[in-house]
């Protein structure tokens, strides 16, 4: 009767038993992909891509997903074997195809960059071999407006790597509201020096060289040229020449009339130079200076009244949302408080209204706003609510839109809802449809063990509080002391601690389940806190951070549940240049720490990023010396690994072999693995690559950080 009752027992504890998260479900399988997210579409490309069996001019079919429709939606640009370059830029073949006989030409030979179509769709504008074409697509002419592009030397119409890395955008060129002209950037990299990488892919390898500024170091030339569709004339924006930056160009509604955004080599001072199409003089329409740095973003709007234009700044302590007149005479500020603007997501110059997203009630959240500038004083209004993450999407006529709601435990909720006007012209969002509750992706977390994310406020020792997040592991038990895993990115302006699905948060999960807690914690430096905070580590980059990571180590070390011997840290870029501090600056609190892709030098890396916070070496040695781990590789105690991929254009693998040989020179026992040939992303499935790296610091991380309440690697001699 015993055995029976037992064996009557046994099923039911196994249909109750939670499922442990593998990284082949992250990684491999697709196990926790949330559903698509929804957007409106604006055109109707898919409809006639797939009315149509396109072909090329050989007769064989073409893969077109890849395509841009013409402002007419009667002609598409398909491109085909697109090949990615640099972070944001890439080429493709590119076929023209026409509704309306039915035709498809190639344009060019060879791949091209930033193909586009004018205004009007009437012709097409593209890059190749560093030099700007446009193709009449009435004529099939191509005609040349530059000739004297070269690698490595002068670039026509796309950026150089510094621009495109740190300034955020990639194609050079820009037509004109009514497409009379063609603003386009001119780069002489002459005097740059280059960097080169090996790749090896080849019986005797193959070196890679490009122009990488380091601080300190000489930089692109910058023209801004305009050229006249009709004429054919090209003539030159005038501005102060010499050690500048042109991070921005912008068109104003007036063809004859194109903003260039001048900057100094500090960026300290900016400039909106208001220049005419036609001769390229100038005059100046704002300027903004500021003791630290002033940040170049993609907020700036000329109304389509052509007479304001609408931005946002830091000027008064948090970013906020201003608009000025063209004339000068108008400067408005339409939102204010102790909160930042975040993006602008929609326009309606009808009603007068601007739609922003703010980090508010709390930084890690992010919620619609609604200000109305048509009456004597600005009126805003919140359209959603409650401390939530809402990820928004608004439609052309900026009278609907799409809110993805989410939490640190939840995924996104995405509704659609509409804006509503009442009698008395007071504003609100009503629920017009459930787009997806991501009910799927629930059911399956609910099959498996998940630990649940909490925030925390942990105090420093500047007087300030920072904003955390602990998971816990999910069969947590307060008598036990667990190790803990700080994951910290921690760079100028970041976010890791939100309201949201933490990134990478299944690989937390996993680890979680192996029975350790992890922490974020985001540091002095990080954004959405005010201008002070995010700037307080001006010329001094590390040196606050660390300091941070170290006091909120030691706070959770004192928590009855930690095991404060062992306390790790791990972080990619720049948070792998935190986690090389936490090991060395850290060493009698850190146990351990992994480094993925590090800047290990400030020395080491571009010139426009660093010397934004850091200003040249040659005026702050201190502040590049004081804080690079390579200086601090004697005082390790615990254990270290580094990773890098050998292909890196962005954090470059020398800094990686120059924190080796400083390790090497102090004796410090240490691991590392590089990844052969890949870039700053160290990612491939095809080969293994992504399931690799994570599956290799999961492994190290139980290795060297755990104890006897965590689970050890299985087959640690394998990767996985």
């Amino acid at each position: 009767m015993r055995l029976l009752a037992l064996l009557f027992f046994i099923p039911f504890v196994a249909v109750g038993q939670k499922k442990q998260i593998t990284l082949e479900d992250i990684y491999k399988k697709g196990t926790f992909r949330a559903d698509t997210p929804v957007s409106f579409v604006s055109d109707n490309s898919d409809s006639i891509v797939n009315s149509f069996k396109i072909k090329d001019d050989k007769g064989m079919e073409l893969d077109s997903r890849d395509h841009l429709l013409s402002p007419d939606q009667k002609k598409i640009l398909i491109f085909t074997g697109r090949e990615y370059i640099y972070r944001r830029s890439s080429k493709a073949n590119v076929y023209l195809f026409d509704e309306n006989t039915g035709h498809t030409i190639r344009i060019d030979t060879g791949k091209l960059l930033h193909t586009t179509f004018s205004p009007d769709g009437s012709k097409i504008a593209y890059v190749k071999s560093n030099n700007l074409y446009i193709y009449d697509i009435a004529t099939n002419a191509i005609k040349a407006i530059t000739t004297d592009g070269k690698w490595n030397s002068i670039i026509n119409g796309n950026c150089d790597w510094v621009y495109e890395e740190e300034f955020e955008f990639t194609r050079a060129y820009d037509w004109s509201p009514k497409g009379n002209y063609l603003a386009y950037y001119r780069f002489d990299e002459t005097n740059v020096k280059e960097y080169s990488i090996t790749f090896y892919d080849d019986s005797y390898n193959r070196e890679y060289r490009y122009k990488y500024p380091k601080a300190g170091e000489e930089n692109s030339k910058v023209e801004i040229h305009i050229y006249n569709v009709n004429s054919g004339s090209d003539v030159k924006a005038e501005y102060e020449q010499g050690d500048i930056y042109i991070p921005r160009i912008k068109w104003t509604m007036d063809d004859d009339q194109l903003v260039v955004f001048w900057m100094n080599r500090r960026q300290d001072d900016l400039k909106l130079l208001l220049t005419k199409a036609s001769t390229g003089s100038s005059s100046l329409l704002y300027e903004e200076k500021n003791k630290y740095f002033v940040e170049i973003d993609d907020n700036w709007r000329f109304m389509n009244d052509g007479k304001h234009f609408l931005f946002t700044s830091e000027m008064n302590g948090y970013r906020h949302l201003y608009l000025y007149s063209m004339d000068g005479k108008t400067k408005t500020q339409l939102s204010q408080g102790n909160y930042e603007i975040t993006e602008i997501n929609g326009i309606d110059e009808t009603n007068k209204r601007i739609f922003y997203t703010a980090a508010w009630p709390r930084p890690m959240d992010r919620n619609l706003f609604v200000a109305e500038y048509g009456g004597k004083k600005p009126k805003t209004t919140t359209l959603t609510e409650g401390q939530a993450w809402h990820k928004i999407e608004f439609n052309a006529a900026n009278t609907r839109f799409y809110d993805a709601q989410s939490d640190l435990n939840s995924p996104p909720v995405v509704t659609l809802k509409e804006i509503i006007t009442d009698k008395k012209k007071n504003l609100t969002a009503k629920l017009v449809q459930l787009i997806t509750d991501n009910s799927r992706l629930k059911a399956t977390l609910n099959e498996y063990e998940i630990g649940k994310a909490d925030f925390l406020r942990i105090p420093n020792n500047k007087g300030d509080t920072l904003n955390a997040f602990m998971i816990k592991p999910p069969q947590f038990d307060p008598a036990k002391k667990y190790p803990v895993l700080f994951c910290n990115y921690g760079g100028p302006g970041s976010q890791e601690v939100a309201n949201k699905l933490p990134r990478y948060y299944y690989w937390y999960q996993y680890l979680a389940e192996k029975g350790f807690i992890i922490m974020s914690v985001d540091n002095t430096g990080t954004g959405f806190r005010g201008e002070e905070f995010k700037k307080k580590t001006y010329l001094q980059l590390g040196k606050y951070e660390i300091e941070d990571q170290i006091e909120a180590a030691k706070y959770i070390g004192n928590l009855g549940f930690v095991d404060k011997n062992n306390i790790g840290h791990w972080g990619w870029s720049y948070g792998g240049f935190m986690s090389s501090l936490a090991i060395t600056k850290g060493a009698n609190v850190f146990s351990a720490a992994i480094a993925v892709a590090p800047v290990t030098n400030w020395r080491n890396y571009d010139n426009i990023y660093t010397e934004r916070y850091m200003r040249k070496p040659q005026e702050n040695a201190s502040g590049y010396d004081d804080n690079s781990p390579i200086n601090f590789t004697s005082l390790i105690k615990g254990k270290y690994l580094i990773i890098h991929g050998t292909g890196d254009d962005n954090v470059l693998f020398q800094n990686s072999i120059q924190m080796v040989k400083s390790l090497v020179k102090s004796n410090i026992d240490f691991e590392s693995f590089y990844y052969p040939d890949k870039n700053h992303g160290i990612s491939g499935n095809l080969d293994n690559t992504t399931i690799h790296i994570w599956t290799k610091m999961a492994n190290w991380v139980m290795k060297n950080l755990g104890n006897e309440n965590t689970v050890r690697p299985a087959g640690e001699r394998k990767a996985f």
